[in-house]
């Protein structure tokens, strides 16, 4: 009886470490990508030059880094059979390489400069940083804790780790809106934002390395050399194998290429374009995603009903009603920037957080239990591709003549400044209705039960 009582003491002892894990991990990664995803922007706005081009160039490399570094390090976890060195690694240069991207500031003095020469080795500074910072954040994130996160998924605990990958990200942007609002102030206070986040990190990848377990069952696959079996992870045939999951990685290219076309200029949108303050947007975007993040209980019911397709039709929905909303009556006249109290971007980020919250909940779970046992860590990489690669790549192509076109203006220190607008959210709104095709694509497989 002491023995099985031990016994019981144990396995729960390590079901708390899990999910604390989950979470911890989870949290502090999607934080540091709400500072290089929302913060990133708004510091090269604020210190290099109001300019999206040189968002664009940063967002691609990035994106292109982050790509190879899944492939790269998730073929490498597939072959050892382990995860937890390269989640410790990657946390911990992660936030080392956080804290060293603000350096590029001084490059300015710290604030925009027409110097064309300082200028371009400010533009490529952070292009660069961002690049390397990217490189190890997807080994320990997306390489690492996603594929340890995989391994350890089941039929009983499908549901909350689906609804801990949904709601993460609207935590992190929650409070890493909010509170990189409150450390950067009326002062631009960047500095102080990168050095918090990525201490958290490398805190949080000294964690890993004294309390995470590998899954068990877990063992090395190997397929030929390294090189071999990293290139296998480009071959098509692989992955056209494997249908529907083929068609829900559609779905997330055409639904996130959308979302990259305004979600990456929101923080600018509000601070230079509406007139709001850094701590003021984050109130606005976060109180709204807080409420929606109500809407996890009844989706999490959908996704253990297995009505995936009918809870990602009302996602892509309401995504698109809260950011056209936005787009179609927020202007600098129908906004009071010396207030967080405007109803109308308050209720189109409610409607949109509730879309996005379902959207990420249900194509997580979908997506995910479709992955091949022994190569979860390579098809990371294929998500990465149609998550991340294609998206981050097409998505400049869109967001960057629209916002040359129709937010040019002179800035009272005389330089030319590129100001998203509204009818960049309207584009994207639009955008966002086209992941229906590849849906109904995805829908039909599932029904068919077409998983190879």
């Amino acid at each position: 009886m002491k023995a099985m009582g031990e016994a019981r003491s144990t396995s729960a002892r390590i079901i708390r470490r899990f999910w604390a894990l989950v979470w911890g991990l989870g949290l502090i990664g999607q934080l540091v990508w709400v500072v290089e995803n929302q913060w990133f922007n708004t510091f090269i706005y604020a210190k290099i030059a109001k300019d999206p081009t040189i968002i664009g160039w940063m967002v691609a490399v990035s994106a292109l880094t982050t790509t190879v570094s899944t492939f790269l390090f998730g073929t490498a976890s597939d072959r050892m059979g382990r995860r937890k060195p390269f989640v410790v690694w990657g946390y911990i240069l992660w936030g080392a390489f956080t804290i060293a991207f603000g350096c590029s500031e001084f490059i300015t003095g710290g604030s925009p400069t027409n110097d064309e020469q300082v200028l371009m080795m400010a533009a490529t500074a952070v292009v660069l940083g961002d690049a390397v910072m990217s490189f190890f954040g997807s080994m320990g994130n997306d390489a690492g804790f996603n594929a340890w996160m995989n391994d350890n998924m089941n039929s009983e605990n499908r549901g909350a780790i689906g609804a801990a990958i949904a709601t993460q990200p609207v935590i992190g942007t929650i409070v890493g809106t909010v509170a990189g609002g409150l450390i950067v102030g009326s002062e631009d206070n960047y500095m102080g934002l990168f050095v918090i986040f990525g201490a958290a990190a490398i805190f949080f990848g000294i964690v890993a390395q004294l309390t995470m377990r590998e899954a068990p069952g877990l063992a090395p696959k190997h397929e030929g050399g390294f090189w071999q079996q990293l290139a296998s992870g480009f071959k098509l045939r692989e992955l056209l194998a494997h249908r529907e999951l083929v068609a829900v990685f559609l779905v997330l290219m055409v639904y996130f290429t959308a979302f990259d076309v305004y979600y990456p200029h929101m923080g600018n949108f509000m601070i230079y374009y509406l007139g709001f303050d850094a701590g003021s947007i984050g109130i606005i975007q976060g109180v709204p995603l807080i409420l929606a993040m109500t809407v996890v209980i009844p989706t999490t019911h959908l996704v253990n009903k297995g009505r995936l397709t009918l809870a990602a039709t009302i996602s892509i929905i309401l995504s698109c009603l809260g950011i056209g909303l936005i787009g179609l009556l927020v202007r600098p006249e129908t906004v009071d920037p010396t207030t967080i109290f405007n109803p109308i971007p308050l209720a189109g980020m409610l409607v949109f957080g509730c879309g996005y919250i379902m959207f990420m909940q249900v194509m997580n779970v979908w997506m995910k239990q479709l992955f091949p046992d022994g190569s979860r860590g390579q098809f990371e990489g294929f998500r990465i591709i149609f998550f991340v690669l294609i998206p981050w790549l097409l998505s400049p192509f869109i967001s960057n003549p629209l916002i040359m076109a129709n937010g040019a203006i002179t800035d009272a220190n005389g330089m030319t400044a590129y100001l998203p607008t509204h009818t960049l959210l309207l584009v994207g709104a639009a955008l966002t209705l086209f992941s229906f095709v590849p849906l109904i694509m995805a829908a039909r497989l599932h029904g068919r039960g077409q998983r190879i």
